[in-house]
């Protein structure tokens, strides 16, 4: 550990500061690519990838799942390092390692090697999705740290839009592998100098913000072993599994009735266009209690997602596809901030870590978990619905979840 930490440090030393607009910017460029390309291609190339490998749906979606695994396990890592050393180094290795390890999916001739780069585009994945990202807006713009957060995330709303149409039409001409291996080139040329150059700012940790954020007096460990940390990580992890299954499988679902992959994608990429609408109106929804509006949050997320499992014409699906999007939008906004709206943001980097892994964790899941119910079940319908009361589950988790002192005054509890 402290080799590793060494080198973070030794990285990301000797750069002048760039301000926190250019390093929005860098983030939200970043983000879109890496969210897109390492995360959304895959649901549009998994069903050619089984057909032309002779790899059964489940294992595809397993070996994706693995992938998800490693991530979480990476970001428990990643975090502590955070705290420490703020996020240029971590995100940049992490950039380059993702473009060969996409590379390796892409030429991949045998399941040891499929998954063996889906193990290290995880590692990849842990070191350059959110978490980095939210933990480097948090410490640097403080108390304004919900503003950036909302516009680094309606840009990373965007990924599906943009590169799940845009991997269906180029694997249409030129086939999965060679999908990927044009999705790894432009994953490697837009990430690395963006991290590299684009996060040179000053980084002091365990720091008070500029503008007066608030930290928790209470020890890490004590805050790990409490009740409601122990149901925001049970709650949001419910909340995750049932969600990115559905989003994974929106496009099985969709094709099991009869729509074609192109437009399974299109709607799969009107709910990035939902994940926008939804971070959009935030705001204003950031002024409900903490409690009830994340009840709200999950209550949307289980409706959406039985409603998927139930409509039977593109256009309904398309519908709740977008509102879908908008729920899931707004949850990402609230697993953001759900550590410095309860317990400040001292210990962000590795709070953040301990409930974005079980999330992690879940969604890693949810590949395989959709997949097998429809085996188990019969139908995407009917893994749905099951789906849904899963998500159902969650919202009696979240009434549990805000501790009796939290630092955000808006907490009418």
């Amino acid at each position: 550990m402290s080799i590793i930490g060494t080198l973070w440090s030794t990285f990301g030393r000797g750069s002048r500061d760039v301000s926190r607009r250019n390093v929005l910017i860098v983030l939200c460029l970043t983000e879109i690519t890496s969210w897109g390309i390492l995360f959304y291609a895959f649901p549009v190339l998994a069903g050619e990838i089984s057909v032309t490998t002779g790899w059964s749906l489940p294992v595809v979606n397993g070996a994706f799942s693995i992938g998800l695994v490693c991530s979480a396990l990476t970001g428990l890592v990643v975090g502590r390092i955070l705290d420490r050393n703020g996020p240029r180094a971590v995100m940049t290795i992490g950039s380059l390692l993702a473009a060969p390890a996409l590379c390796l999916v892409a030429l991949a001739g045998s399941l040891p090697l499929f998954f063996t780069g889906w193990v290290l585009a995880g590692v990849a994945m842990g070191m350059v999705l959110y978490p980095p990202a939210f933990a480097a807006v948090t410490r640097w713009w403080g108390l304004g740290r919900t503003r950036a957060l909302t516009i680094l995330t309606i840009v990373g709303g965007l990924a599906s839009t943009i590169f799940a149409p845009l991997t269906a039409l180029i694997t249409a001409g030129v086939g999965w592998r060679i999908t990927y291996l044009i999705l790894a080139g432009a994953l490697f040329v837009v990430t690395v100098p963006a991290h590299f150059f684009g996060l040179r700012r000053h980084w002091e940790p365990h720091r008070e913000d500029a503008d007066g954020a608030v930290f928790s007096p209470s020890p890490p460990t004590d805050i790990i072993r409490s009740l409601p940390f122990l149901a925001l990580v049970a709650a949001v992890s419910l909340a995750a599994l049932a969600s990115f299954a559905a989003v994974i499988n929106l496009v099985p679902l969709l094709t099991e009735r009869g729509i074609n992959t192109t437009l399974a994608a299109t709607a799969l990429g009107i709910g990035g266009i939902g994940q926008v609408l939804g971070r959009l109106g935030y705001g204003l929804f950031e002024r409900l209690p903490l409690r009830l509006r994340t009840a709200l949050v999950l209550f949307a997320t289980t409706l959406t997602t039985a409603l998927l499992g139930l409509t039977e014409t593109f256009a309904a699906a398309v519908l709740i596809a977008l509102a879908a999007g908008v729920a899931r939008g707004i949850f990402t906004l609230l697993h953001a901030t759900a550590v410095t709206d309860r317990w400040g943001s001292a210990h962000y980097g590795r709070l953040t870590a301990l409930v974005a892994s079980p999330i992690t964790l879940a969604t890693a899941l949810g590949p395989w978990a959709g997949a097998g119910l429809a085996v188990l079940l019969g139908s995407y319908s009917r893994a749905f619905l099951v789906l849904a009361g899963i998500n159902g589950l969650a919202i009696a988790l979240a009434f549990y979840s805000v501790p009796r002192k939290a630092p955000d005054a808006a907490q009418r509890i």
